[in-house]
């Protein structure tokens, strides 16, 4: 080989390297503002919902007390039930601010987990509770199975009851009037474990919109989601924090055929988890 053609190659070469560099410190600087992108996105969530958040409370509170007279009887019904409008739609849209939020923190990897004694069946009894004025408004029966009591396991509380209420809610909210749902839990002693299963007998989820129902703020369509607007993060929200949990989130549906949510959770916390 030539001395001309060695240098042409030598020329070549270093031109591809300086490609190279130039294409990696492009790669890092669009790294370090997608981090920075996403930082400020946390901060700004984090503001806002703060912002929005001391508003709602305020309307949420007085539209409860109108709405339950708790200063006296009001002389026109009708504002007894605008009261209960406006309080179903504030308490509507700070759920969806809280998720939203939540998306937000688990985005960029903020999962604190809180861990404590959980007695369980206690647990399910106050989501029950909280679900039952739904579930009663269209005629759905709840009933609530726990093979142990008390059913005891070392997690995160408060994670774990709004897990179950997304997963509860969901079941009543895409149930068809005279619906059931029924929650039951057991412990699994060869897995050390616990196992959380709700089954109802609602419209449930093809196979090929499945992945769209997991996915963060998706939405299959049916005449039930349309009725009942929504952000669409409550399953994937509640798998992350099931999985953050140590555990794991299994969904099984068909269409017509009712859905079937199981959650795993270790009695104790997993290291690492």
């Amino acid at each position: 080989i030539s001395d001309d053609e060695l240098g042409t190659l030598v020329d070549a070469f270093n031109a591809m390297l300086e490609q190279i560099h130039d294409r990696d410190s492009a790669l890092v600087k669009s790294k370090e503002a997608a981090e920075t992108a996403s930082k400020a996105k946390s901060h700004f969530l984090a503001n806002i919902n703060h912002e929005l958040r001391t508003p709602l409370n305020a309307i949420i509170g007085f539209s409860e007390i109108i709405k339950n007279e708790m200063l006296g009887k009001l002389e026109n019904p009708k504002y007894s039930s605008y009261a209960k409008d406006i309080y179903t739609a504030g308490t509507h849209l700070l759920q969806l601010i809280n998720d939203i939020l939540d998306y937000s923190k688990l985005e960029s990897g903020q999962i604190d987990l809180s861990l404590d004694t959980v007695d369980l069946n206690r647990t399910l009894k106050t989501v029950v509770r909280l679900t039952m004025p739904q579930a009663t408004e269209h005629r759905i029966e709840i009933l609530r199975e726990v093979a142990e009591d008390p059913l005891t396991i070392v997690t995160d509380e408060r994670k774990l009851r709004q897990v179950l209420l997304n997963i509860l809610s969901n079941a009543v909210k895409f149930n068809p009037d005279g619906g059931k749902v029924t929650v039951r839990a057991w412990r699994d002693r060869g897995r050390s474990a616990v196992i959380i299963e709700v089954v109802d007998t609602g419209i449930g989820i093809a196979p090929e919109d499945m992945d769209t129902a997991m996915a963060h703020f998706g939405q299959v369509e049916s005449g039930f989601n349309r009725h009942y607007e929504g952000t669409g993060l409550g399953l994937p929200l509640s798998k992350k924090y099931v999985q953050a949990m140590g555990g794991v989130f299994e969904l099984q549906s068909a269409a017509g055929l009712g859905t079937t949510v199981t959650i795993t959770l270790p009695l104790q916390p997993i290291k690492g988890s």
